[in-house]
Parts: structure tokens; sequence; C-alpha cells
């Protein structure tokens, strides 16, 4: 019962949509209709303000880590179902039963995860995320490097088939979810990360509209 239980706990804590409900509080708005239409700390800093996407970002990643500690402190170590849970949990951030099944793209929350789990695994991850945002501006393309970076750290470092192959699932479904961005990033489309800078390719006046009601991350 307790493999039923626990990623189940994981899954519905991992559902609740905090940059939704931040947004709502701090600026009256659906995140979803504005920016990105992403859940996420990206688009809540850039639509709410930074404080408020600092904050989503710290409640996903908790949402991410409770499930490791959790099963630690109930476990007395961290075993298969903390790895089960945490996943649980990223697959509720992007497929939340209180948004119909939408949700955000699960980078936050699987920061909190592999932070709890494998820490140093998780700053080599974050050097990773800060190297390619900085070389191309996008945060899309940082995400989707970092998470691949986290199963080929764990390969470096000698860690079990068993947390490979979690981390690779991860890594599959933060791309998945990426499927847009990358589209965008292929026709010049995504929008950089500073303000001010404006992708020479997508002429002002001239950036795709925002659509209603699209996934987050």
């Amino acid at each position: 019962m307790i493999w039923i239980f626990i990623p189940l706990a994981a899954y519905l804590v991992g559902a609740v949509p905090f940059g939704r409900i931040i947004a709502r509080a701090a600026a009256q708005i659906d995140i979803r209709e504005r920016g990105s239409g992403n859940i996420g700390a990206t688009n809540v800093a850039r639509e709410v303000g930074m404080k408020w996407g600092l904050l989503t970002l710290v409640l996903d990643g908790i949402k991410g880590a409770v499930p490791v500690v959790g099963v630690a402190a109930f476990q007395g170590e961290v075993t298969g179902l903390a790895e089960a849970a945490g996943l649980a949990a990223i697959v509720g951030h992007q497929f939340s039963v209180f948004l119909g099944l939408r949700g955000g793209k699960g980078v936050a929350t699987a920061l909190g995860f592999f932070a709890a789990l494998e820490p140093l695994v998780t700053v080599g991850a974050l050097v990773v995320f800060l190297v390619a945002v900085g070389v191309t501006d996008y945060v899309s393309s940082g995400s989707m490097a970092a998470a691949g970076s986290v199963p080929v750290f764990l390969c470096l470092c000698g860690g079990s088939y068993e947390r490979i192959a979690v981390a690779a699932a991860v890594a599959a479904l933060i791309v998945l979810a990426h499927r847009e961005n990358i589209g965008r990033l292929i026709r010049g489309e995504e929008r950089k990360w500073r303000r001010g800078k404006i992708n020479p390719r997508v002429a002002p006046g001239d950036a795709p509209a925002p659509r209603r009601n699209r996934n987050g991350s």
C-alpha cells in the first residue's frame, strides 16, 4: 500500500499550481492568459514581478523536495520509493488534476527533487543551466540542457541504474513539456530572458501573440 499511497500523495502535492495561485493573489490575473501562458516561475517573474517569480520557484521546488525528505524521514533512508515519489510530484506539476491535467514544465519541481536526492549533481546541473542561459539568453534552452545533464552526471558519478533511469525519465518529460519552446527556437520566435533584447529574426510588432490557456513550466 505504501507504494501506492506515497506516490499518490506526492502527485497531489506536485499538482498544486502555486504560480497560478500567486499571480491571482498578487495581481488578480490568470497567469495562463498572460505572457507565455506558463504557470512557472519565469512567466510569473515577467508578468507579476521578480519577487513573486522567486516565491513561485521556491514553492515549486519544495513540491519536489518534500517526497524525498518525507520518505527519508519515515523509511530511515532514501530508497527507490523516494525516486518514485519525486517523479510523481513532477508528473503532478505537469499534469495537474486541479488544472484539467494541464500544468507547468516541471523544471523547478525537478530542481527541488534532485537537490534533496543528489545535491552535488544538482549543483552541476545548475552550472549547466547558467552557462546555457548566459550563452543563449533563453531560459528554455538552459532548462532542457540542465535536465539532460542530470543523468549524465549521475553516470559519471556512479549513480545507481534506478536513479539514472528516473533522471532520464524526468529529462524526457521536461523536454517533451518544452516542445512548443523548441518550435519557437527553431523559428527564431522564442522570447529571450532579458526583456530589452529582441530576437533579430522577429521584427518588432511581428512577435506571436500570446495564446490562451497554453501549458506552463
